[in-house]
């Protein structure tokens, strides 16, 4: 596939941007406002592909794409783990001692709370980290620093004062691409991972019922999480992920396990695991 316009949620310099750069070099990155922009960029034909985050190893999922992606019509094509780093910039002539206030999202400020502490830094909450770095550039003062990614100070023209200010070094965000087509690796070809939802009959003890085929088949479930959808307080839609390929016999036994606990299930996605699964187990 060839892929001319990616789109991502954020400004020009944020971690998603920086993961598009990272593995479609040559396609032109499309900022974008909010992540349903994001889903109408691909659906509308307007970008070819959407890199969206998924997963952080610290503040957990990222709610809203859970409720998006069942209902996008758009497919999983790959996935891709970024480290994440921040860094403390600022206007050239600014100092660590000048800051008086940090801008950053307010994730980022809770996973760069030693530094804040440290120095007795006021946190302001931005709607993004780059976003956070445009301002600071704008605003021209030696008292206001960004917590933003590196490529951010790149791109606005802003000094690092300090790296890798994240108090955590394991800070990695999961990354997933989305296509209006699938793009189904074949079986065997080497490590895949499926991703699904699925919905569970009103019946007692039906989610126990509905794992049982993964257990019994030998299938690794990498991912379940439940959330609400149409406004129930009651969680019957989940969203899961096992290693292997729908065309494995281990994984095709318990997937047709689950269709007789299920009201639905529907695959979103089949596509090559990231060398940092292997990497990090």
């Amino acid at each position: 596939m060839t892929v001319r316009r990616i789109a991502y949620q954020g400004e020009p310099g944020a971690n998603s941007h920086i993961v598009c750069q990272q593995h479609h070099p040559d396609a032109e990155a499309v900022a974008c406002a909010s992540f349903e922009d994001v889903f109408a960029a691909v659906t509308g034909g307007d970008a070819d592909l959407a890199m969206i985050p998924i997963d952080n190893s610290i503040a957990g999922r990222v709610a809203d794409i859970h409720h998006f992606l069942p209902t996008s019509g758009l497919h999983i094509v790959g996935e891709h783990f970024l480290r994440i780093q921040f860094m403390v910039m600022g206007v050239p002539g600014t100092t660590l001692d000048t800051v008086r206030t940090v801008h950053s999202h307010v994730h980022a400020l809770g996973q760069c709370r030693k530094i804040i502490q440290q120095h007795a830094w006021t946190p302001l909450v931005s709607g993004d980290t780059a976003g956070a770095a445009r301002e600071i550039a704008e605003a021209r003062d030696v008292s206001q620093a960004a917590i933003a990614p590196p490529l951010a100070a790149q791109i606005y023209g802003l000094e690092i004062l300090a790296r890798d200010v994240e108090d955590e070094d394991h800070n990695t965000t999961r990354f997933v691409e989305l296509s209006r087509e699938p793009a189904v690796p074949a079986a065997g070809a080497g490590p895949v991972v499926t991703t699904f939802i699925f919905n569970v009959r009103n019946l007692p003890a039906a989610l126990y019922k509905a794992l049982g085929g993964f257990a019994t088949n030998g299938v690794n479930m990498t991912k379940l999480e439940s959330y609400m959808v149409g406004g129930e307080f009651t969680a019957t839609q989940f969203l899961a992920e096992v290693d292997g390929h729908p065309d494995d016999p281990h994984v095709a036994r318990a997937l047709e396990e689950l269709t007789f606990f299920t009201t639905e299930t529907r695959v979103l996605g089949v596509y090559p695991a990231d060398p940092f699964r292997a990497e990090s187990a």
